[in-house]
């Protein structure tokens, strides 16, 4: 690991500036960029540490939304009282990311920046329709995942909080690979104001939503809607943990057992 400065900004505008820097890199939980630098995989001259922002931290909850600063921990989301109340299986899924110690340090706007394919948050955020913003702008879920780690994020643009339309009727579930506690295929149900939706992860190059289960569920919302459904297998990832076809016969399968969870 090279050398770097570190920079610790207290205001969002003060880590804008900072970002701008040639060659510097932002930092949230650092669950992923530190291990990154490790492997020398990335090697910024600066990182510029968001932890020490007051106002990218906390939760929100009103009639319709619940609203979640970026800088807020897994295990701060899991542990709240108001989002178990308005999104149960938000979260559900925000307590069974990773172990104690990413739950405690890693956050949903790193994750989100991030977007490893095979993140929790990505199909949590797709399969509600939230809205990312950011000091610039406000991002629509369904315009926000570009691909392999890939999003609509510009160069140096911060996300400040993420808000989640509060549905109907929320499920989540996964299949993990039990030591990194990453999903080999994880799927995220709702109904709500933005109808039917189900988002998956895990089983591709990013977080996507698939169509036959959302026509299925908008027909008949049951678990038994998903028996049967087909999904192609072309495009989805091929591993030493499950082949393509093994990935597409279980996101039915997990879209089942979310649909029963969320009632």
């Amino acid at each position: 690991m090279q050398a770097f400065a570190y920079q610790t900004p207290a205001t969002v505008a003060d880590a804008v500036k900072a970002a701008g820097a040639d060659n510097a890199k932002l930092m949230a939980g650092g669950q992923s960029l530190l291990g990154s630098m490790k492997l020398d995989l990335a090697a910024p001259d600066a990182i510029v540490d968001l932890g020490a922002i007051a106002e990218l931290k906390g939760i929100q909850v009103d009639a319709k939304s619940v609203t979640i600063g970026a800088m807020t921990t897994h295990a701060t989301v899991a542990a709240s009282a108001e989002v178990k109340k308005a999104i149960p299986a938000l979260a559900e899924l925000a307590g069974k990311i990773g172990d104690r110690q990413v739950r405690n340090r890693g956050t949903i706007g790193g994750s989100l920046a991030n977007n490893d394919p095979a993140a929790c948050y990505p199909a949590a955020t797709l399969g509600l329709g939230a809205t990312i913003t950011t000091d610039r702008r406000s991002i629509p879920a369904d315009q926000f995942f570009k691909g392999l780690y890939e999003t609509a994020l510009a160069e140096g643009e911060i996300i400040t909080s993420v808000s989640f339309p509060i549905p109907e009727k929320a499920g989540w579930q996964k299949f993990n690979q039990p030591a990194s506690r990453f999903s080999i295929v994880g799927v995220f149900v709702s109904k709500g104001p933005q109808g039917v939706r189900v988002a998956v992860t895990g089983a591709g190059a990013g977080v996507m939503r698939v169509k036959a289960l959302e026509d299925k569920l908008a027909a008949g919302w049951s678990a038994a809607a998903c028996n049967g459904v087909k999904v192609d297998a072309e495009g989805l990832s091929t591993d030493l943990h499950g082949s393509a076809e093994y990935r597409a016969a279980l996101i039915p399968v997990l879209a089942g057992r979310a649909v029963a969870a969320a009632g």
